[in-house]
């Protein structure tokens, strides 16, 4: 397969995305935990997030004794990128024979670009959770993989933008979660949340409480695991009302999980449709009419955003 996608949204197989997939989340775990302690706490763990970029995921800038630096991990040329404000940068290939390897590798450029990044270096929301230096587990990375899968991501994270510019409330970026290896966008209602009973694998209770702190209706996109074969597209709120998972959503595919307590939506639904693009916004509208509706959310959050284009183009 070609670096070359001629459909916009291109076909996802977790099947075949697995082994790279593998690899490259224990790889954003460790540029995640870079970001973590090189950037000030934001609330909700906003700080250890990374982004989409045009070429790949990016941490975006993070300080450091002479000015700024970011990571880059580049799905085009297939690199590892980090890149200084002072003009001395480094890179690598992907591809390394093991996660320790990757782990030595990217601590090494940093050491050697002046950038003091000792982490705690043990994977979080996995498990086992081996520590990075001791993960001889051999990587595998396929670029064309890992390309289409950015591909995808790029017109995801497009939507999620325009779905999160419709919301006058607080809102979080829409970036990409390491831990889990998702992509989301939380809205919040502007109210307290009852005290969180955690529970996500090798992560502490304490974060997953200040993360949810307050009342959320969050949507991302997922690709997958073993007991979910299938990349997907999510959306749960928090707390969750009684009547929540009785409500229609859309588009046709669309269901609710008692078992995980979220709508979803497979990707394959969205790919395969007339317009992916205004069938995931239906998906993610509807699911937080769904939330908004059963939490007695203020109406007014809601913006008219066609109008809003309207007087602006005027």
């Amino acid at each position: 397969m070609s670096n070359a996608t001629t459909h916009p949204w291109p076909k996802l197989d977790y099947h075949y995305l697995k082994d790279t997939i593998a690899s490259v989340h224990m790889w954003t775990q460790i540029i995640g935990k870079v970001r973590l302690i090189k950037t000030p706490w934001i609330n909700h763990s906003w700080h250890v997030t990374l982004y989409v970029s045009a070429t790949g995921l990016t941490t975006g800038s993070m300080a450091y004794e002479k000015g700024v630096f970011q990571i880059d991990l580049d799905f085009v040329t297939h690199q590892l990128h980090i890149t200084t404000s002072a003009g001395n940068n480094r890179s690598f290939a992907l591809g390394a024979d093991t996660v320790a390897q990757f782990y030595n590798t990217l601590m090494g450029d940093l050491q050697a670009l002046g950038i003091d990044a000792e982490i705690y270096a043990v994977p979080n929301e996995v498990d086992p959770a081996i520590p990075f230096a001791e993960n001889h587990t051999p990587c595998k990375y396929e670029g064309a993989v890992m390309h289409t899968l950015w591909q995808a991501m790029v017109q995801i994270n497009n939507v999620f933008v325009e779905f999160r510019s419709g919301f006058s409330g607080k809102c979080s970026p829409v970036h990409f979660f390491w831990g889990a290896f998702d992509l989301a966008v939380t809205r919040f209602s502007g109210r307290t949340a009852p005290l969180h009973p955690g529970g996500a694998p090798n992560i502490p209770v304490a974060v997953m409480q200040e993360a949810y702190s307050q009342e959320v209706s969050s949507a991302g996109f997922w690709p997958g695991s073993e007991q979910f074969p299938q990349p997907a597209f999510y959306s749960y709120c928090y707390p969750t009302p009684a009547d929540y998972g009785n409500q229609q959503v859309s588009p046709p595919g669309a269901f609710y999980s008692n078992e995980m307590g979220e709508f979803f939506l497979t990707y394959e639904v969205v790919q395969a449709s007339a317009n992916p693009s205004d069938t995931l916004m239906q998906f993610l509208q509807s699911t937080y009419d769904a939330a908004a509706l059963t939490g007695n959310w203020d109406k007014q959050l809601q913006c008219d955003l066609q109008g809003l284009k309207n007087n602006v183009g005027k």
